[in-house]
């Protein structure tokens, strides 16, 4: 027989049916006994009446613990009664394929207040939690909407080296390690592997991967180890070209997350997915700090001047949801102090790049830019910065023979999730959270 899933049970009334999941809930009564079963897809109800026919399976349920894994076979019966899908089913076989131990190391009903290090702890236990399960449903409609645009747009996705020979970026928040006798690294984005592509004659190139930062940073929107979604365009005219398409990207995606998951989201995290109006609004940098002095807000005083701090970054978006009913806001002119090397210089203003930072819900989630192309004006660039050119110049050399102009960007898909569930930290929507004191499990 083969086996159906609890979300497909309310349409197999009068059928035998065989489930397969984990025992959520166990009422042994005295006349009859209930068992609460639990699999991706939902929950339903398990009836097993006490009589000498069935002294056995009554002693089995009498036995068994929550969050057993169980396999059970049983008919199909209406009753209204019954909250789960107004369905039960009447159990004529039970097998407990793995016995869980009785006390179980975290609470998964909400009944207490688990400490977020101990549900870490035992994060396979804390992913069973309905709410986590769809956590995963829309990372996964998420990826997959990403993909269709792209592919829509001319797209094509790359697969970059994540041990490198040199930086990817700078040597600041480096992972090092040893290869083969010689000083290896783990990538910190697959930055200078996009421009090869571009390089590379593709055009348009699109990456989902991870990436390693050696950031000792303890907030709640840092990592160790995440994944990036990545994209680079060529032919170009300047960045305004990256956010237009990013915009319509952005759309998209939550466009087919609402449509999948819109009440499930409401259901389980209170939160209604918005999707965005076009054109995004936008801020130059110099604007954007102009708004903060209007609003009397002063940074504190280790942020760096050009840039904004996270505190900034949730006066500009208040202020945007208040004078433009908008979640998002672009933030474009970066400073050339606060950018990479290979950000490209605005040609009437070489104090400052082409270059955006994309804030959603008072959070930054992307950086893009268009980059620089021509060799000379990036060996410079790059010198300026105090970077030696030659541990950077396999990737110079990718300008040295023709390159078009481009542009791309980088953007967290831990943070998309974060804000778009509204959740109070990157742990809380990761598989397995990297941190400076966590590498295990």
């Amino acid at each position: 027989m083969e086996r159906t899933q609890i979300a497909q049970i309310p349409e197999a009334v009068g059928q035998r049916v065989r489930i397969q999941g984990f025992v959520h809930v166990v009422r042994d009564q005295k006349a009859i006994q209930f068992v609460i079963v639990r699999d991706r897809t939902g929950l339903v109800q398990v009836v097993v009446p006490r009589s000498s026919e069935n002294d056995a399976l009554n002693a089995l349920v009498s036995e068994l613990t929550r969050e057993s894994a169980v396999t059970v076979v049983g008919d199909v019966a209406a009753n209204p009664r019954v909250r789960l899908g107004g369905v039960e089913i009447h159990c004529a076989k039970l097998v407990v394929e793995s016995l869980a131990e009785a006390a179980l190391p975290i609470d998964l009903g909400g009944r207490t207040d688990t400490a977020s290090t101990k549900r870490l702890d035992w994060r396979f236990l804390d992913l069973r939690q309905p709410r986590y399960q769809l956590l995963f449903d829309v990372q996964t409609t998420a990826e997959h909407a990403m993909r269709s645009f792209w592919v829509s747009e001319g797209f094509v996705e790359i697969h970059s080296p994540k041990l490198m020979g040199s930086p990817s970026e700078s040597r600041a928040e480096l992972f090092s390690l040893d290869y083969f006798g010689q000083t290896a690294y783990l990538a910190q984005s697959p930055q200078f592997y996009k421009q090869m592509a571009m390089a590379a004659g593709l055009e348009r190139v699109f990456e989902i991967g991870p990436v390693f930062r050696a950031d000792p940073s303890q907030t709640t929107r840092h990592a160790a180890e995440f994944t990036s979604v990545d994209m680079e365009m060529s032919w170009i005219g300047s960045h305004e070209d990256v956010m237009a398409l990013e915009e319509r990207w952005l759309r998209y995606v939550l466009e087919h997350v609402q449509a999948a998951h819109g009440d499930a989201i409401a259901e389980q995290y209170g939160v209604a997915v918005e999707v965005p109006t076009l054109p995004f609004p936008r801020l130059t940098m110099a604007e954007a700090q102009a708004l903060l002095r209007k609003a009397g807000y002063t940074p504190p005083a280790d942020s760096r001047p050009g840039d904004l701090d996270p505190g900034g970054e949730r006066v500009v978006c208040e202020a945007i949801r208040r004078d433009h009913d908008h979640a998002f806001v672009f933030i474009t002119d970066y400073p050339v102090s606060v950018r990479p090397f290979y950000h490209m210089r605005h040609p009437d203003d070489p104090t400052l790049t082409r270059s955006f930072d994309l804030l959603w819900k008072g959070v930054e989630i992307t950086t893009g830019a268009q980059r620089e192309h021509r060799y000379d004006i990036l060996r410079a660039q790059a010198v300026e910065k105090g970077l030696s050119p030659e541990p950077l110049q396999f990737y110079l050399d990718f300008f040295r023979y023709g390159c078009p102009p481009h542009g791309g960007l980088g953007f967290g898909l831990g943070r998309m999730l974060m804000i778009l569930l509204e959740q109070p930290s990157l742990r809380e929507v990761t598989f397995l959270h990297r941190t400076l004191n966590r590498l295990t499990p």
